[in-house]
């Protein structure tokens, strides 16, 4: 099987981004503190270093910070993006002008900071669940406006995407259900008004709601707050109506993937997993991961 390539984040996107931080940032007068402090032509160095272990995402997002306060300055990454580092680990080593240096700091370090978080926090989850065939996957529970940067740290983290939006894929609810009238009914009238390459994924939240939807073969079934019996009797209710069995069920390409959703923690993924679902999502990646702890130390060259 051919290995995935590593995600990676196309530079036009990379640069708004960067640029809309470092706008916020500078407001209306610019960097006051550096400007009344720093001579222009002062130069320096600075050394980025890791204080935790962990998943290093945002490389190209501090680069462009920097680049962009000032094309003079030299980023020189000393690791790669998804690389494990333990307390540290230089990542990266930054040299320019100190003006520069010091206006486009915050803005880098905040974006690999977070982003690192991010792939860290993922890579705790995914390798909770390492030795069986489920996949940690993300939600649409991110901070407004840089969900596509969280959800490229998830990757980077050994997890994987769910839908970005509400215009990629049909996630049917139960709020959904609850007006449309019907499970089953739910699922065709989706696939009647979507394309055939567009998934459909229904939400259930009991055994007799899985064994209706089954019976208009969706693509996924997100079976809602279920505990590891349940979650085991759903595998096993799948595996009967698809009439497969062993491997031949885990690689069976037409039959109805299960994804297992909420009260996942890290201390019961593992538990999750080893029921034999596809997927688990869980927002925890995304909104609770913590922080990666980076330093960035200047000095000044005189």
């Amino acid at each position: 099987m051919t290995a995935a390539l590593r995600p990676e984040l196309p530079a036009l996107m990379v640069e708004d981004q960067v640029r809309a931080a470092l706008l916020e940032d500078l407001g209306r007068a610019g960097d006051i503190t550096t400007l009344s402090t720093i001579g222009p032509e002062l130069m320096a160095t600075a050394g980025m270093n890791s204080r935790d272990p962990g998943v290093i995402a945002g490389l190209e997002l501090a680069r462009t910070a920097f680049r962009l306060i000032d094309p003079a300055i030299v980023f020189d990454a000393l690791v790669a993006e998804g690389d494990r580092v333990t307390p540290g680990t230089a990542i990266a080593r930054i040299s320019g002008r100190a003006r520069g240096l010091l206006s486009a700091e915050r803005v880098g370090l905040n974006f690999l900071m977070h982003l690192s978080g991010i792939a860290t926090y993922t890579a705790k989850f995914a390798d909770e669940i390492a030795h069986t065939r489920a996949k940690v996957c993300c939600t649409r529970k991110t901070i407004p406006g840089l969900r596509a940067l969280e959800k490229y740290a998830v990757r980077l983290g050994g997890g994987s995407n769910h839908r970005y939006g509400l215009d990629d894929a049909v996630l049917i609810k139960d709020n959904h259900i609850a007006v449309s009238g019907g499970v089953a009914g739910a699922v065709h009238a989706a696939r009647a008004y979507c394309g055939h390459l567009v998934k459909i994924e229904i939400e259930v939240d009991g055994l007799d709601q899985m064994r209706e939807a089954l019976t208009a073969a969706p693509d996924v079934i997100l079976l809602d707050n279920m505990g590891p019996d349940r979650l085991r009797e759903a595998v096993a209710i799948n595996a009967a109506h698809w009439q497969l069995g062993g491997d031949a069920y885990a690689a069976d390409p037409r039959r109805t993937r299960l994804e297992a959703s909420g009260n996942v923690k890290i201390d019961t993924v593992r538990a999750i997993a080893e029921t034999g679902v596809d997927y688990i999502s869980t927002s925890k990646i995304t909104m609770a991961a913590p922080t990666l702890d980076i330093g960035l130390d200047v000095a000044i060259k005189r």
